[in-house]
């Protein structure tokens, strides 16, 4: 199956927004979504070819097909122009809209980790608890890690074991119901999910942004916090580093905030 859309598969799906997508010596990515191991491979700057599922409007929604890419960019790029030149310079990255079960509990497990040991986490819990797909593993369900929660040592997920658990019972147990944060706008979805133990201000707007859609979050890790102060000449605390880059690109934040993410791979 092929699809048409202006997207960039190697900024898109490496760039740390998901922890599934593995580039493969023939330049396709292989990955796992929705329970199907998914094979997508660039076309063009305006084709992919997919292989593994036939759902051709859920994988587009997935690559952020929704949105009208050339006004965001234009958008934010008016702002900014350092923004403006790191865009021009990587066409067709795009956010991924995310399952959002499944993003609240990887970015749960990404605190105090880089992107490989979060990657290394996300595929031990799947291959302990997922479902076999015969050539991966989908992303467990909260029951099917409950149903099996003894085994969670061999994961080795160190201080965040506890609160996985936890927050699969939470799920599971109907006490906390994950899809109501989508009904949320992001000030009440970022408050309500720090509720969560474990989740902090950046994996709070971590999950608002790539699972909820909340295009106005700007997260702040250790990488952005230095580009902001190199480039911006702003520090200080997270809600004040994260309210600058709010209050400066707007309701495409989220957006901008890639950019500066992989500036250093950009320029």
């Amino acid at each position: 199956m092929r699809i048409e859309l202006e997207v960039s598969l190697e900024p898109s799906l490496g760039c740390g927004q998901a922890h599934r997508w593995h580039k493969q010596d023939d330049g396709s990515w292989k990955g796992v979504w929705r329970n199907q191991v998914i094979s997508m491979t660039q076309v063009s700057e305006s084709e992919i070819e997919i292989k593994g599922t036939d759902d051709r409007s859920g994988i587009t929604r997935y690559l952020g097909g929704d949105d009208d890419l050339d006004a965001i960019i234009e958008e934010i790029s008016a702002a900014d122009p350092y923004v403006a030149n790191l865009a021009e310079k990587c066409p067709g990255m795009r956010i991924l809209r995310q399952d959002h079960w499944e993003c609240l509990a990887t970015y749960l497990l990404a605190t105090n980790a880089n992107v490989a040991r979060i990657g290394q986490m996300v595929e031990s819990v799947c291959s302990h608890f997922g479902k076999d797909l015969g050539d991966g593993y989908g992303f467990p369900t909260p029951k099917q890690i409950l149903d099996r929660k003894e085994i969670i040592p061999e994961c080795r997920l160190g201080f965040r074991e506890q609160r996985f658990i936890t927050l699969a019972d939470r799920v599971e147990s109907g006490d906390l119901d994950v899809e109501s944060f989508a009904e949320m706008d992001y000030e009440e979805c970022v408050e309500k999910l720090q509720d969560i133990n474990g989740v902090g201000p950046k994996v709070a707007d971590c999950v608002a942004l790539f699972a909820f859609e909340h295009m106005d979050a700007f997260p702040i890790d250790a990488r952005i916090s230095k580009v902001m102060e190199n480039i911006y000449g702003v520090t200080g605390s997270y809600k004040t580093v994260s309210a600058y880059g709010r209050n400066l690109f707007g309701r495409y934040a989220g957006y901008a905030q890639e950019f500066l993410y992989h500036a250093e791979f950009i320029e």
